[in-house]
Protein backbone atom coordinates (compact mmCIF):
# COMPACT_ATOMS: atom_id res chain seq x y z
CA UNK A 1 0.00 0.00 0.00
CA UNK A 2 2.69 2.35 0.95
CA UNK A 3 4.22 1.53 -2.87
CA UNK A 4 0.81 2.50 -4.05
CA UNK A 5 0.35 5.49 -2.15
CA UNK A 6 4.13 6.68 -3.19
CA UNK A 7 3.59 6.13 -6.83
CA UNK A 8 0.05 7.84 -6.99
CA UNK A 9 2.25 11.07 -5.32
CA UNK A 10 4.73 10.71 -8.07
CA UNK A 11 1.97 10.87 -10.81
CA UNK A 12 0.41 13.78 -9.17
CA UNK A 13 3.84 15.47 -9.54
CA UNK A 14 4.98 14.04 -13.25
CA UNK A 15 1.50 14.16 -14.53
CA UNK A 16 1.64 18.34 -14.32
CA UNK A 17 1.41 20.20 -17.52
CA UNK A 18 4.24 21.98 -16.83
CA UNK A 19 6.58 18.78 -15.72
CA UNK A 20 5.17 16.75 -18.83
CA UNK A 21 6.17 20.14 -21.04
CA UNK A 22 9.33 20.31 -19.22
CA UNK A 23 10.17 16.54 -19.97
CA UNK A 24 9.17 16.26 -23.57
CA UNK A 25 11.58 19.23 -24.11
CA UNK A 26 14.61 17.71 -22.07
CA UNK A 27 13.95 14.57 -24.07
CA UNK A 28 13.84 16.29 -27.67
CA UNK A 29 17.11 18.58 -27.22
CA UNK A 30 18.65 15.66 -25.17
CA UNK A 31 18.18 13.39 -27.96
CA UNK A 32 19.42 16.81 -30.37
CA UNK A 33 22.62 17.08 -29.06
CA UNK A 34 23.35 13.29 -28.28
CA UNK A 35 22.86 13.15 -32.09
CA UNK A 36 26.10 15.43 -32.62
CA UNK A 37 28.81 12.88 -32.98
CA UNK A 38 31.21 13.77 -29.78
CA UNK A 39 29.20 15.68 -27.59
CA UNK A 40 27.15 13.27 -25.16
CA UNK A 41 25.47 13.47 -21.97
CA UNK A 42 27.39 14.96 -19.53
CA UNK A 43 28.11 17.92 -22.47
CA UNK A 44 24.20 18.20 -23.08
CA UNK A 45 23.27 18.45 -19.22
CA UNK A 46 26.17 21.09 -18.68
CA UNK A 47 24.83 22.61 -21.72
CA UNK A 48 21.02 23.05 -20.59
CA UNK A 49 22.09 22.93 -16.22
CA UNK A 50 21.68 27.35 -16.80
CA UNK A 51 17.71 26.88 -17.98
CA UNK A 52 16.86 25.07 -15.15
CA UNK A 53 17.93 27.65 -12.25
CA UNK A 54 14.58 29.32 -12.75
CA UNK A 55 12.35 26.52 -12.62
CA UNK A 56 11.04 24.34 -9.37
CA UNK A 57 13.14 21.57 -8.51
CA UNK A 58 11.04 19.11 -9.46
CA UNK A 59 10.62 20.45 -12.98
CA UNK A 60 14.35 21.38 -13.47
CA UNK A 61 15.42 17.57 -12.50
CA UNK A 62 12.63 16.20 -14.59
CA UNK A 63 13.91 18.07 -17.12
CA UNK A 64 17.85 17.71 -16.70
CA UNK A 65 16.60 13.58 -16.78
CA UNK A 66 14.95 13.93 -19.64
CA UNK A 67 18.31 15.61 -20.87
CA UNK A 68 20.42 12.62 -20.00
CA UNK A 69 18.61 9.66 -21.63
CA UNK A 70 17.94 11.30 -24.49
CA UNK A 71 21.42 11.97 -25.31
CA UNK A 72 22.24 8.28 -24.52
CA UNK A 73 19.89 7.44 -26.81
CA UNK A 74 20.96 10.12 -29.34
CA UNK A 75 24.37 9.03 -29.20
CA UNK A 76 23.60 5.71 -30.63
CA UNK A 77 21.90 7.08 -34.05
CA UNK A 78 26.03 8.27 -35.01
CA UNK A 79 27.50 4.95 -33.79
CA UNK A 80 24.97 2.96 -36.39
CA UNK A 81 25.17 5.34 -39.40
CA UNK A 82 28.39 6.63 -39.15
CA UNK A 83 30.74 4.33 -37.00
CA UNK A 84 31.20 7.45 -35.01
CA UNK A 85 29.78 7.11 -31.04
CA UNK A 86 28.17 9.59 -30.39
CA UNK A 87 28.73 9.06 -26.56
CA UNK A 88 31.60 6.45 -24.81
CA UNK A 89 28.52 3.98 -24.04
CA UNK A 90 27.52 3.80 -27.57
CA UNK A 91 31.13 2.48 -29.04
CA UNK A 92 29.54 -0.93 -28.72
CA UNK A 93 26.85 -0.37 -30.59
CA UNK A 94 29.20 0.37 -33.56
CA UNK A 95 30.47 -3.01 -33.31
CA UNK A 96 27.20 -4.55 -34.80
CA UNK A 97 24.94 -1.40 -35.49
CA UNK A 98 27.23 0.03 -38.13
CA UNK A 99 27.38 -3.44 -40.21
CA UNK A 100 23.94 -3.57 -40.11
CA UNK A 101 23.49 0.08 -41.38
CA UNK A 102 26.44 -0.98 -44.08
CA UNK A 103 23.68 -4.20 -45.27
CA UNK A 104 20.81 -1.74 -45.66
CA UNK A 105 19.11 -2.53 -42.63
CA UNK A 106 20.09 0.70 -40.57
CA UNK A 107 16.40 1.71 -40.04
CA UNK A 108 16.40 -1.81 -38.28
CA UNK A 109 18.77 -1.59 -36.55
CA UNK A 110 17.63 2.09 -35.14
CA UNK A 111 14.25 1.10 -34.10
CA UNK A 112 16.00 -1.98 -32.29
CA UNK A 113 17.61 0.73 -30.07
CA UNK A 114 14.90 2.15 -29.74
CA UNK A 115 12.73 -0.81 -28.12
CA UNK A 116 16.16 -2.24 -25.98
CA UNK A 117 16.13 1.42 -24.42
CA UNK A 118 12.53 1.84 -23.72
CA UNK A 119 13.35 -2.14 -22.38
CA UNK A 120 16.02 -0.86 -20.46
CA UNK A 121 14.69 1.67 -19.40
CA UNK A 122 11.35 0.64 -17.95
CA UNK A 123 13.41 -2.75 -16.07
CA UNK A 124 15.85 -0.25 -14.30
CA UNK A 125 12.41 1.96 -12.92
CA UNK A 126 11.37 -1.10 -11.58
CA UNK A 127 14.84 -1.94 -10.06
CA UNK A 128 14.93 1.94 -8.62
CA UNK A 129 10.98 1.76 -7.20
CA UNK A 130 11.83 -1.73 -5.26
CA UNK A 131 15.89 -0.98 -4.21
CA UNK A 132 15.87 2.88 -3.36
CA UNK A 133 13.56 3.79 -0.37
CA UNK A 134 15.58 0.49 1.58
CA UNK A 135 18.69 1.50 0.47
CA UNK A 136 17.89 5.11 2.04
CA UNK A 137 16.42 3.61 5.29
CA UNK A 138 20.08 1.49 5.45
CA UNK A 139 21.58 4.87 5.18
CA UNK A 140 20.04 6.47 7.98
CA UNK A 141 22.04 4.41 10.32
CA UNK A 142 24.76 6.68 9.13
CA UNK A 143 26.79 8.81 11.41
CA UNK A 144 29.60 11.52 9.88
CA UNK A 145 32.25 8.63 9.99
CA UNK A 146 30.19 6.16 7.45
CA UNK A 147 29.44 9.36 4.92
CA UNK A 148 32.80 10.70 4.89
CA UNK A 149 33.95 6.53 4.40
CA UNK A 150 31.24 6.61 1.64
CA UNK A 151 32.53 9.78 -0.02
CA UNK A 152 36.43 8.74 0.03
CA UNK A 153 34.88 5.08 -1.39
CA UNK A 154 32.85 6.95 -4.13
CA UNK A 155 36.02 9.10 -5.35
CA UNK A 156 38.64 5.95 -5.00
CA UNK A 157 35.79 4.03 -7.76
CA UNK A 158 35.72 7.08 -9.87
CA UNK A 159 39.21 7.16 -10.41
CA UNK A 160 39.66 3.39 -11.08
CA UNK A 161 37.61 3.21 -13.36
CA UNK A 162 38.66 6.15 -15.47
CA UNK A 163 39.73 5.27 -19.20
CA UNK A 164 42.77 7.11 -18.85
CA UNK A 165 43.98 5.00 -16.03
CA UNK A 166 43.82 4.76 -12.00
CA UNK A 167 46.77 6.92 -11.67
CA UNK A 168 45.36 9.71 -14.15
CA UNK A 169 41.99 8.91 -12.47
CA UNK A 170 43.19 9.47 -8.96
CA UNK A 171 45.08 12.77 -9.83
CA UNK A 172 42.29 14.52 -11.54
CA UNK A 173 39.74 13.49 -8.59
CA UNK A 174 42.45 15.27 -5.88
CA UNK A 175 42.10 18.25 -8.44
CA UNK A 176 38.29 18.62 -8.48
CA UNK A 177 38.59 18.10 -4.52
CA UNK A 178 41.40 21.05 -4.06
CA UNK A 179 38.93 22.79 -6.58
CA UNK A 180 36.14 22.55 -4.39
CA UNK A 181 37.91 24.16 -1.36
CA UNK A 182 38.17 27.69 -3.23
CA UNK A 183 36.55 30.29 -1.74
CA UNK A 184 35.59 31.47 2.04
CA UNK A 185 35.56 28.68 4.52
CA UNK A 186 31.87 28.20 5.98
CA UNK A 187 33.18 26.94 9.73
CA UNK A 188 36.10 29.94 10.01
CA UNK A 189 35.26 32.67 6.89
CA UNK A 190 38.56 33.08 5.94
CA UNK A 191 39.33 33.27 2.01
CA UNK A 192 40.99 30.19 0.75
CA UNK A 193 42.85 29.95 -2.45
CA UNK A 194 41.36 32.65 -4.47
CA UNK A 195 44.98 34.38 -5.50
CA UNK A 196 43.62 37.74 -4.51
CA UNK A 197 40.62 37.15 -7.08
CA UNK A 198 37.29 39.06 -5.55
CA UNK A 199 35.27 36.85 -7.93
CA UNK A 200 36.97 33.27 -6.53
CA UNK A 201 35.56 34.41 -2.85
CA UNK A 202 32.27 32.52 -3.19
CA UNK A 203 34.31 29.96 -5.36
CA UNK A 204 34.29 28.16 -8.47
CA UNK A 205 31.09 27.65 -10.39
CA UNK A 206 29.70 24.65 -11.30
CA UNK A 207 28.27 25.80 -14.29
CA UNK A 208 31.57 26.97 -15.37
CA UNK A 209 33.60 23.80 -14.56
CA UNK A 210 31.09 21.98 -16.62
CA UNK A 211 29.91 23.96 -19.54
CA UNK A 212 33.79 24.76 -19.76
CA UNK A 213 35.33 20.97 -19.05
CA UNK A 214 33.03 19.34 -21.26
CA UNK A 215 30.59 21.72 -23.18
CA UNK A 216 33.97 23.81 -24.43
CA UNK A 217 36.26 21.04 -24.46
CA UNK A 218 33.97 18.23 -26.11
CA UNK A 219 33.57 20.81 -29.46
CA UNK A 220 37.24 21.32 -29.63
CA UNK A 221 38.17 17.84 -29.42
CA UNK A 222 35.14 16.67 -32.16
CA UNK A 223 36.15 19.57 -34.24
CA UNK A 224 39.57 18.35 -34.29
CA UNK A 225 39.08 15.30 -35.67
CA UNK A 226 35.86 16.55 -37.99
CA UNK A 227 34.90 16.30 -41.56
CA UNK A 228 33.55 19.01 -43.19
CA UNK A 229 29.97 17.26 -43.18
CA UNK A 230 29.41 13.74 -43.25
CA UNK A 231 27.07 13.42 -46.25
CA UNK A 232 27.69 9.61 -46.57
CA UNK A 233 25.24 8.78 -43.95
CA UNK A 234 23.21 6.43 -45.89
CA UNK A 235 19.45 5.51 -45.81
CA UNK A 236 17.48 3.88 -43.46
CA UNK A 237 15.59 1.50 -45.01
CA UNK A 238 12.74 -0.55 -43.33
CA UNK A 239 12.18 -0.13 -39.59
CA UNK A 240 10.68 -3.77 -38.24
CA UNK A 241 12.72 -6.26 -37.64
CA UNK A 242 11.74 -9.85 -38.36
CA UNK A 243 9.76 -12.30 -36.18
CA UNK A 244 12.73 -14.09 -35.52
CA UNK A 245 14.63 -11.27 -34.62
CA UNK A 246 11.49 -10.23 -32.00
CA UNK A 247 12.50 -13.31 -30.21
CA UNK A 248 16.30 -13.69 -30.48
CA UNK A 249 16.22 -9.93 -28.71
CA UNK A 250 14.25 -11.28 -25.69
CA UNK A 251 16.69 -12.98 -23.33
CA UNK A 252 19.51 -10.22 -24.92
CA UNK A 253 17.42 -7.76 -23.49
CA UNK A 254 16.31 -8.96 -20.56
CA UNK A 255 20.26 -9.65 -19.67
CA UNK A 256 21.83 -6.91 -20.82
CA UNK A 257 18.80 -5.01 -18.28
CA UNK A 258 20.26 -6.97 -15.39
CA UNK A 259 23.62 -6.47 -15.73
CA UNK A 260 23.32 -2.42 -16.59
CA UNK A 261 21.25 -2.17 -13.39
CA UNK A 262 23.37 -3.45 -11.38
CA UNK A 263 26.41 -1.43 -12.74
CA UNK A 264 24.45 1.50 -12.60
CA UNK A 265 24.01 1.35 -8.93
CA UNK A 266 27.62 1.00 -8.44
CA UNK A 267 28.63 4.97 -7.97
CA UNK A 268 31.14 5.83 -10.52
CA UNK A 269 31.01 2.49 -12.72
CA UNK A 270 28.07 4.13 -15.11
CA UNK A 271 26.69 3.13 -18.31
CA UNK A 272 30.36 2.27 -20.32
CA UNK A 273 31.33 -0.39 -18.05
CA UNK A 274 27.55 -2.28 -18.12
CA UNK A 275 27.31 -1.57 -22.24
CA UNK A 276 30.98 -3.69 -22.83
CA UNK A 277 30.20 -6.15 -19.86
CA UNK A 278 26.99 -7.00 -21.37
CA UNK A 279 28.27 -7.53 -24.89
CA UNK A 280 31.32 -9.56 -23.33
CA UNK A 281 28.92 -11.95 -21.59
CA UNK A 282 26.20 -12.25 -24.65
CA UNK A 283 28.55 -13.17 -27.03
CA UNK A 284 30.00 -15.88 -24.97
CA UNK A 285 26.25 -17.03 -24.35
CA UNK A 286 24.57 -16.59 -27.12
CA UNK A 287 24.16 -19.36 -29.72
CA UNK A 288 24.39 -16.66 -32.58
CA UNK A 289 27.98 -15.54 -31.29
CA UNK A 290 29.52 -16.46 -34.25
CA UNK A 291 27.39 -13.47 -35.89
CA UNK A 292 28.54 -11.07 -33.52
CA UNK A 293 30.78 -8.24 -34.96
CA UNK A 294 28.84 -8.84 -38.44
CA UNK A 295 25.24 -7.16 -37.97
CA UNK A 296 23.94 -9.69 -35.31
CA UNK A 297 20.83 -8.10 -33.88
CA UNK A 298 21.69 -9.42 -30.66
CA UNK A 299 24.80 -7.13 -30.49
CA UNK A 300 22.47 -3.58 -30.64
CA UNK A 301 19.89 -4.85 -27.99
CA UNK A 302 22.46 -5.75 -25.51
CA UNK A 303 24.74 -3.06 -24.95
CA UNK A 304 21.71 -0.34 -25.46
CA UNK A 305 19.14 -2.55 -22.80
CA UNK A 306 22.11 -2.32 -20.74
CA UNK A 307 23.15 1.41 -21.04
CA UNK A 308 19.64 2.92 -20.50
CA UNK A 309 18.69 0.42 -17.11
CA UNK A 310 22.10 1.69 -15.80
CA UNK A 311 21.31 5.43 -16.92
CA UNK A 312 18.33 5.18 -14.56
CA UNK A 313 19.77 2.95 -11.55
CA UNK A 314 22.50 5.35 -11.54
CA UNK A 315 20.33 8.00 -10.01
CA UNK A 316 19.82 5.28 -6.87
CA UNK A 317 23.43 5.87 -5.23
CA UNK A 318 22.75 9.65 -6.32
CA UNK A 319 19.77 10.59 -4.51
CA UNK A 320 19.80 7.89 -1.77
CA UNK A 321 23.43 8.37 -0.59
CA UNK A 322 24.47 11.39 -2.38
CA UNK A 323 26.77 9.77 -4.08
CA UNK A 324 27.23 10.69 -7.96
CA UNK A 325 26.36 6.61 -9.69
CA UNK A 326 28.42 8.43 -12.99
CA UNK A 327 30.01 11.68 -14.05
CA UNK A 328 27.01 13.29 -15.46
CA UNK A 329 24.67 12.23 -11.94
CA UNK A 330 27.66 14.49 -10.54
CA UNK A 331 25.97 17.46 -12.13
CA UNK A 332 22.63 16.36 -10.95
CA UNK A 333 23.84 16.21 -7.99
CA UNK A 334 24.86 19.75 -8.21
CA UNK A 335 21.63 20.91 -9.63
CA UNK A 336 19.53 19.76 -6.49
CA UNK A 337 22.39 21.58 -4.09
CA UNK A 338 21.85 24.72 -6.26
CA UNK A 339 18.15 24.50 -5.71
CA UNK A 340 19.03 23.75 -2.13
CA UNK A 341 18.09 20.36 -1.46
CA UNK A 342 20.79 18.02 0.21
CA UNK A 343 20.69 14.53 -1.54
CA UNK A 344 21.27 11.61 1.08
CA UNK A 345 18.89 8.77 2.82
CA UNK A 346 16.44 11.93 4.13
CA UNK A 347 15.30 13.23 0.72
CA UNK A 348 13.01 10.51 -0.35
CA UNK A 349 11.06 11.18 3.26
CA UNK A 350 11.58 15.00 3.10
CA UNK A 351 10.83 15.59 -0.67
CA UNK A 352 8.80 12.57 -1.64
CA UNK A 353 6.99 14.62 -4.53
CA UNK A 354 10.47 15.24 -5.89
CA UNK A 355 11.67 11.78 -5.93
CA UNK A 356 8.50 9.72 -6.61
CA UNK A 357 7.54 12.63 -9.46
CA UNK A 358 11.27 12.15 -11.07
CA UNK A 359 10.70 8.05 -10.80
CA UNK A 360 7.44 8.65 -12.60
CA UNK A 361 8.60 11.08 -14.97
CA UNK A 362 11.36 8.79 -15.95
CA UNK A 363 8.37 6.39 -17.34
CA UNK A 364 6.51 9.38 -19.32
CA UNK A 365 10.39 10.46 -20.73
CA UNK A 366 11.06 7.12 -21.99
CA UNK A 367 7.86 6.86 -23.71
CA UNK A 368 8.39 10.45 -25.26
CA UNK A 369 11.60 8.82 -26.42
CA UNK A 370 10.32 5.92 -28.72
CA UNK A 371 7.08 7.82 -29.94
CA UNK A 372 9.45 10.69 -30.90
CA UNK A 373 12.50 9.31 -32.32
CA UNK A 374 11.16 6.51 -34.50
CA UNK A 375 9.71 9.31 -36.78
CA UNK A 376 12.46 11.52 -36.90
CA UNK A 377 14.78 9.09 -37.70
CA UNK A 378 15.30 10.95 -41.21
CA UNK A 379 15.85 13.90 -39.76
CA UNK A 380 18.50 12.78 -37.28
CA UNK A 381 20.33 11.74 -40.59
CA UNK A 382 19.87 14.91 -42.27
CA UNK A 383 21.08 16.86 -39.22
CA UNK A 384 24.50 14.60 -39.16
CA UNK A 385 24.82 16.33 -42.69
CA UNK A 386 25.29 19.56 -41.59
CA UNK A 387 29.07 21.31 -42.21
CA UNK A 388 30.67 21.17 -38.41
CA UNK A 389 32.05 24.57 -39.57
CA UNK A 390 28.18 25.95 -38.96
CA UNK A 391 27.53 23.31 -36.13
CA UNK A 392 30.07 23.79 -33.87
CA UNK A 393 30.79 27.54 -33.19
CA UNK A 394 26.46 27.71 -32.50
CA UNK A 395 26.99 25.35 -29.55
CA UNK A 396 29.84 27.23 -28.54
CA UNK A 397 28.02 30.50 -28.58
CA UNK A 398 25.10 29.06 -26.82
CA UNK A 399 27.25 27.61 -24.09
CA UNK A 400 28.39 31.27 -23.46
CA UNK A 401 25.14 32.90 -23.25
CA UNK A 402 23.73 30.39 -21.59
CA UNK A 403 26.99 31.45 -18.84
CA UNK A 404 26.32 34.85 -19.21
CA UNK A 405 22.70 34.69 -18.64
CA UNK A 406 23.08 32.90 -14.79
CA UNK A 407 25.33 35.74 -13.29
CA UNK A 408 25.50 38.66 -15.95
CA UNK A 409 29.21 38.31 -15.89
CA UNK A 410 31.94 38.13 -18.48
CA UNK A 411 33.95 37.01 -15.76
CA UNK A 412 32.51 34.00 -15.56
CA UNK A 413 32.27 33.19 -19.64
CA UNK A 414 35.45 33.97 -19.90
CA UNK A 415 36.25 31.25 -16.80
CA UNK A 416 34.36 28.91 -19.48
CA UNK A 417 36.25 29.19 -22.09
CA UNK A 418 39.55 29.11 -19.91
CA UNK A 419 38.08 25.48 -18.41
CA UNK A 420 37.35 24.30 -21.85
CA UNK A 421 40.79 25.01 -23.01
CA UNK A 422 42.48 23.24 -19.82
CA UNK A 423 39.75 20.73 -20.28
CA UNK A 424 40.73 20.32 -24.14
CA UNK A 425 45.20 20.17 -23.05
CA UNK A 426 44.59 17.77 -20.69
CA UNK A 427 42.41 15.27 -23.01
CA UNK A 428 45.43 15.62 -25.32
CA UNK A 429 47.36 14.63 -22.48
CA UNK A 430 45.10 11.61 -21.87
CA UNK A 431 43.91 12.94 -18.62
CA UNK A 432 40.57 12.36 -18.43
CA UNK A 433 38.06 15.63 -17.02
CA UNK A 434 35.19 13.33 -16.11
CA UNK A 435 36.58 11.94 -12.11
CA UNK A 436 37.70 16.02 -11.24
CA UNK A 437 33.87 16.73 -12.11
CA UNK A 438 33.00 14.50 -9.54
CA UNK A 439 35.88 15.27 -6.72
CA UNK A 440 34.73 19.26 -6.94
CA UNK A 441 31.07 18.22 -6.53
CA UNK A 442 32.03 15.83 -3.52
CA UNK A 443 35.59 17.64 -2.31
CA UNK A 444 32.98 20.33 0.04
CA UNK A 445 30.85 17.77 1.14
CA UNK A 446 33.90 15.06 2.65
CA UNK A 447 35.38 18.20 3.85
CA UNK A 448 32.01 18.68 5.65
CA UNK A 449 31.45 15.31 6.93
CA UNK A 450 35.26 14.86 7.98
CA UNK A 451 34.50 18.04 10.27
CA UNK A 452 31.24 17.03 11.66
CA UNK A 453 33.63 13.66 12.42
CA UNK A 454 36.05 14.82 14.26
CA UNK A 455 34.12 17.66 16.15
CA UNK A 456 32.14 14.29 17.18
CA UNK A 457 34.95 12.10 18.46
CA UNK A 458 36.73 15.40 19.76
CA UNK A 459 39.45 15.20 17.53
CA UNK A 460 40.38 11.56 18.02
CA UNK A 461 40.92 10.50 13.78
CA UNK A 462 40.31 6.75 15.45
CA UNK A 463 36.62 7.38 15.02
CA UNK A 464 36.63 6.33 10.84
CA UNK A 465 38.26 2.96 12.14
CA UNK A 466 36.33 1.80 15.54
CA UNK A 467 32.91 2.32 13.48
CA UNK A 468 32.56 -1.18 11.79
CA UNK A 469 30.79 0.72 8.63
CA UNK A 470 33.39 3.48 8.13
CA UNK A 471 35.97 1.22 8.83
CA UNK A 472 34.20 -1.41 5.88
CA UNK A 473 34.04 1.11 3.51
CA UNK A 474 37.73 2.34 3.58
CA UNK A 475 38.64 -1.06 3.97
CA UNK A 476 36.64 -1.40 0.13
CA UNK A 477 38.52 1.39 -1.14
CA UNK A 478 42.01 0.46 0.05
CA UNK A 479 41.40 -2.68 -1.60
CA UNK A 480 40.21 -0.92 -4.97
CA UNK A 481 43.43 1.38 -4.98
CA UNK A 482 45.45 -1.96 -4.06
CA UNK A 483 43.68 -4.01 -6.64
CA UNK A 484 44.19 -1.46 -9.47
CA UNK A 485 47.42 0.53 -8.62
CA UNK A 486 49.37 -2.36 -7.50
CA UNK A 487 51.79 -4.55 -9.97
CA UNK A 488 49.92 -7.93 -9.07
CA UNK A 489 50.48 -9.34 -12.86
CA UNK A 490 54.28 -8.70 -12.72
CA UNK A 491 54.24 -10.12 -9.24
CA UNK A 492 52.26 -12.84 -10.16
CA UNK A 493 54.60 -13.59 -13.08
CA UNK A 494 57.89 -13.58 -11.51
CA UNK A 495 56.73 -15.32 -8.65
CA UNK A 496 55.43 -18.36 -11.61
CA UNK A 497 58.72 -17.98 -13.23
CA UNK A 498 61.39 -18.53 -9.97
CA UNK A 499 58.86 -21.37 -8.87
CA UNK A 500 59.56 -22.94 -12.45
CA UNK A 501 63.20 -22.32 -11.84
CA UNK A 502 63.17 -23.99 -8.35
CA UNK A 503 61.45 -26.93 -9.76
CA UNK A 504 63.92 -27.29 -12.76
CA UNK A 505 66.93 -27.77 -10.33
Amino acid sequence: MDLLANLSVGLATAATAQNLIYCFVGVFLGTFIGVLPGVGPLAAVAMLLPVTFYLPPETALVMLAGVYYGAEYGGSIASILLNIPGTPSASVTCLDGYPMAQQGRAGVALFSTAMASMFGAMFGVVVMILLAPRLAEFALLFQPAEYFSVMVLGLVAASIVSSSGAVRGLMMVCLGVLLGTIGIDVNSGETRFTGGIQELRDGVSLVVVAMGLFGISEVMVALRGATQSYAGAGLTGRLLPTGAEWLRSIMPALRGSAIGSFFGTLPGTGQTVASFVGYALEKRLNRNRAQFGKGAIEGVVVPESANNAAAQTAFIPTLTLGIPGSTTMALMLGALMIHGITPGPRLIAEHPDLFWGLVVSFVFGNIFLLILNIPLIGIWVRLLRVPHYYLYPTVIVLICVGVFGISNSLTDVWATLISGVIGYVLRLFRFEPAPMLIGFVLGPMLEEYFRRAMLLSRGDPTVFLSRPGSAALLAVAALLLAATLLPWKEWLVRAARTAGRVRAK
